[in-house]
């Protein structure tokens, strides 16, 4: 599976031991930086990495900032994106099972490292369910358009 990866000045740390981990696991990775405290916008890296998994570009993404709230809202901008904040393991499980998400964002203020490669591990392993949850999660991606 290809995986897109992004981070803030915030998140450059996690996101490079993610970056690590996921090769590690036997994925391609296309990091798209920062590489460095120097001071990023983090909507440009969310938007670029949302952007690549909605073109069909990577099958998911993964971001990293100080909180991860502010890259997953921008993520969530983007159509046939499905961002979820990553706060612990079995949130983002169901995430993949349920809701099919294809963007995992990561605060690095907020999760130690072992916790957030844990929850990267079995965000990438685990599988979307369909049957129910894919009408669902076609709805999501029909009523965003912002017509009923």
């Amino acid at each position: 599976m290809k995986i897109y990866i992004g981070a803030d000045h915030a998140g450059w740390k996690l996101k490079d031991a993610i970056v690590e981990a996921v090769k590690a696991s036997g994925h391609e990775v296309a990091d798209l930086g920062t590489n460095g405290p120097e001071s990023v916008d983090y909507p440009l890296v969310a938007f670029k990495v949302a952007r690549a998994v909605s073109a069909g570009k990577g099958e998911r993404g993964i971001l990293v900032c100080g909180s991860g709230i502010g890259m997953c809202m921008c993520a969530n901008r983007v159509r046939g994106v499905r961002a979820v904040m990553g706060v612990e393991p079995f949130s983002a499980v169901m995430s993949r099972r349920h809701n099919d998400s294809n963007v995992l964002c990561l605060g690095e203020r907020m999760t130690g490292r072992d916790l957030a490669l844990d929850i990267v591990a079995k965000w990438l392993e685990t599988g979307f369910e369909g049957g129910r949850h894919k009408r669902r999660v076609d709805l999501i991606d029909s009523l965003s358009t912002g017509e009923e």
